[in-house]
């Protein structure tokens, strides 16, 4: 019995110390070589993908998708919705420094390439004329509804910011647009 013992230990030492060795000329033996894990498909970031829809270059969201914890916009993107905005939609949000400091920070990331840091619609692409016609706060007709509408859903050459801001964060946006017509009517 103690013989067999040794023997299998024996056995065992032997075949775990030759699955070690690897000859460097060929190589190993691969498992299951076939499927994408080891020959990966690269597709450029910003290029066609074929395993999404149509090719495109990413996937877009679910249509009506909100970020959690929020509630959906009901108003409807047309000029019967924008005007339902200017009469019915009021900010949540009290007026105060930080919220204004908020604002004005998210207005510099998304918002002063086209409308200026003034709201005079003077940014740098429109500077360049990359853009041309951007409103200047001064001179619109505007309210926190329709300020909020348009960010929702966009106007005229401006696209959404809906999927890039959170909802306080556009109330945010609100309060320091309104600072910034403020300034200039002054």
């Amino acid at each position: 019995m103690k013989h067999i013992f040794n023997i299998v230990i024996i056995t065992v030492l032997a075949i775990g110390s030759s699955s070690c060795y690897s000859d460097k000329r060929k190589p190993n033996v691969r498992y299951m070589a076939s499927t994408d894990m080891y020959n990966a498909v690269s597709y450029e970031t910003y290029g066609t993908n074929p395993n999404f829809k149509n090719g495109m270059e990413a996937q877009a969201p679910v249509e009506g998708t909100i970020f959690r914890g929020e509630r959906p916009y009901e108003i409807p993107n047309s000029e019967e919705g924008y005007n339902l905005a200017r009469k019915t939609i009021k900010s949540p949000l009290e007026v105060n420094e930080v919220n204004l400091a908020k604002g004005k920070a998210m207005y510099t990331i998304y918002c002063i390439s086209c409308h200026g840091p003034k709201g005079d619609g003077q940014g740098v692409l429109a500077q360049r004329e990359k853009f041309l016609g951007i409103p200047n706060y001064k001179d619109r007709n505007i309210n926190e509804g329709t300020i909020y509408h348009v960010i929702m859903y966009g106007r005229n050459m401006m696209g959404s910011h809906a999927s890039q801001l959170k909802d306080k964060e556009r109330w945010q946006i609100v309060q320091y647009v309104q600072k910034l017509r403020a300034d200039l009517q002054q």
